[in-house]
């Protein structure tokens, strides 16, 4: 209201500079005329000659008055001129008009009402987007209504931006989004207010080590060995350090953290399986160092154009005989070039082990909504078939695109 009231103010601000002067040119051709300003000359310059020769100063009074008298036939002129007729102000009124419609019409062209409406929209949903995500038991929200909730809390946090629980609520939209930036910042910025909170230093924790940034993962390390110290029975720092260790190739602290984890659950909890496996997953990860494909990703101009910060880096390995591929690798679009190494845990079947392989040939992709599927438009590059021995590196550019 405030806003639309403002605008009204400047056209009618700006109306007025348009009709006030043809409001007020009737009243200044009704000042004095020419011809009378040289009656009121003549008569004070009289009173003037009078005054002299009374004084005194003139002796010849009569002949400064006929020269007096010349001057002013002179300054009459010879025809009179027509007075000039005042502007009818009805007239005015097709400008006006013009000038709110251009105005208007300007403001809906390039104002971004719709953005406007869409964002108010959003605010008065808020309530009940922010009662879905506190109830387990209600609907999930969709991809489009995380957004609009991510627009609030962005709206709500300008407002109070000290408001944690906003903060980390931002983040969890940031990592449900595939947005790590916003992740980031609003994880990083809930800690900042809160550094002991302990929900809020496992969250920043957590999309720290899922970063691609080696320095965020060595941040994430310090951190969960800090908490670890501190608590060395809490089940989800001993699980997010557990992972993390595993992501950096530190296999002996991923070992380590998860023996620790079985210790505290209990026999028949059904994580226990899942933690031995990953433990065997581990040992053998550390006793293969050997059989690794490096893989060396780069963008063309075009592409790198194109690149979605949300989208996923799909690779896959394939022996170049069959299209059915032997490794399958799913990465967060990063920083490029990108440099990441696949080995037999990336493999689709346990009997189809990438160490197994002679020569090898990469396909990368870049997928914008996440599926496996390969999209119109969507870009890729592939290495040409190399021989494979378990030390190699590929590299790959991305530079073309699915028809």
């Amino acid at each position: 209201m405030a806003f639309w009231l403002m605008i009204i103010v400047l056209l009618v601000g700006s109306a007025a500079l348009l009709v006030v002067p043809a409001m007020r040119y009737g009243k200044q051709n009704s000042a004095a005329s020419r011809d009378a300003l040289n009656k009121a000359f003549y008569q004070e310059r009289l009173g003037e000659l009078e005054q002299d020769e009374e004084l005194g100063v003139i002796a010849e009074r009569s002949e400064l008055v006929k020269e007096l008298q010349q001057n002013l036939l002179n300054d009459i002129p010879g025809q009179q001129a027509q007075p000039a007729q005042p502007i009818n102000r009805w007239a005015l009124l097709p400008g006006v008009v013009v000038l709110v419609v251009v105005a208007v019409g300007f403001y809906l062209k390039t104002g971004g009402l719709s953005q406007v409406m869409a964002w108010h929209q959003v605010e008065s949903q808020m309530p009940e987007l922010r009662e879905r995500v506190a109830d387990e038991r209600a609907k999930p929200l969709s991809m489009e209504e995380i957004a609009r909730l991510g627009l609030g809390l962005r709206t709500s946090l300008q407002n109070d931006d000290r408001n944690i629980n906003d903060w980390m609520m931002l983040g969890r939209v940031g990592m449900a989004m595939n947005n790590a930036t916003t992740a980031t910042q609003a994880f990083a910025r809930a800690y900042r207010l809160d550094p002991n909170n302990i929900d809020v230093r496992l969250a920043y924790a957590e999309v720290l080590t899922r970063s691609n940034d080696p320095q965020d993962n060595k941040q994430a390390t310090e951190m969960l060995r800090k908490m670890v110290a501190e608590d060395h029975t809490n089940l989800r720092v001993l699980s997010l350090l557990a992972f993390n260790a595993f992501e950096q190739e530190d296999y002996q602290q991923a070992i380590g953290a998860w023996q620790v984890m079985l210790k505290l659950l209990p026999a028949d909890d059904q994580r226990v399986e899942v933690i031995k496996r990953s433990i065997e997953q581990a040992k053998v990860q550390a006793g293969e160092e050997t059989v690794k494909l490096s893989v060396n990703v780069t963008l063309s101009p075009q592409a790198e154009k194109a690149l979605a910060p949300q989208g996923m880096l799909i690779v896959s390995v394939t022996d170049g005989t069959s299209p059915v591929p032997i490794a399958v690798k799913q990465l967060p679009v990063s920083r490029f070039p990108m440099v990441f190494s696949l080995d037999d845990s990336n493999a689709m079947m346990p009997e189809r082990l990438l160490s197994a392989l002679q020569q090898v040939k990469v396909r990368v992709r870049l997928s914008q909504d996440n599926l496996t599927t390969p999209q119109a438009g969507e870009w890729f590059g592939e290495s040409g078939l190399q021989a494979f021995s378990g030390k190699e590196q590929v590299s790959v550019q991305i530079d073309k695109q699915v028809p």
